[in-house]
């Protein structure tokens, strides 16, 4: 794997400033949402979450607190951070005997790369921080189900890179097509935001950095 041989220095300099970890699944569903987010940060987060916004948030409240588990080997709400790839965040649980790492959700229903790329960026804080780490999954809450995600492999890890990258050059001033109108129709920030209705791209283009 990529991992294992790759450069301490290159594409990810040390002096470039952290990426939050929850920002990455922010960003691969709208880029615009992520400068949204930030417009939002001194107000009250009851004023613009939704009801699945404000569940999640209390899900991981629990986490944080560590009320999900009082295991020794379970580690919750766990800062971590990748020096390579400039990442900070919070993992959700990591159980130390199985060497999973687990990040719930309130509900899925899909796969969504957010998602799976989220989960990738903890598994390399946790190696990064000399962590065994074997195996990823993901758990919805409402319906009790697991889905079990395969390590990045090469491939993975040069398209999580990729993401990496154009998290960083990214210029809301440049950003002029909204992603697509039915994510606009669910997003939170839509009041806010001036491309709502814009030339439309798909999941595929945006993955790829396609203006």
């Amino acid at each position: 794997m990529i991992i294992k041989n790759r450069p301490k220095r290159g594409l990810f300099f040390t002096m470039e400033p952290y990426i939050q970890i929850s920002k990455i699944n922010d960003f691969i569903f709208c880029p615009q949402s992520v400068y949204l987010h930030t417009i939002y940060d001194n107000f009250d987060a009851a004023t613009y979450h939704d009801e699945p916004q404000k569940e999640g948030k209390l899900n991981h409240e629990n986490i944080d607190n560590g009320k999900y588990s009082t295991s020794a080997h379970i580690l919750q709400g766990m800062p971590v951070y990748s020096h390579h790839y400039n990442l900070a965040g919070k993992i959700d649980l990591f159980d130390r005997e199985k060497k999973m790492l687990i990040e719930r959700k309130t509900s899925i229903k899909h796969i969504y790369d957010g998602y799976k790329y989220q989960l990738y960026a903890q598994y390399f804080c946790l190696k990064d921080m000399g962590y065994d780490v074997e195996r990823l999954r993901l758990y919805s809450l409402k319906n009790n189900k697991q889905y079990d995600i395969p390590l990045p492999g090469d491939d993975e890890t040069r398209k999580f890179e990729k993401i990496i990258q154009r998290i960083r050059r990214f210029d809301v001033l440049k950003n002029v097509s909204c992603v697509s109108e039915a994510k606009c129709a669910r997003c939170i920030y839509s009041n806010l935001c001036h491309l709502s209705g814009a030339t439309t791209r798909t999941d595929q283009e945006l993955l790829n950095g396609k203006k």
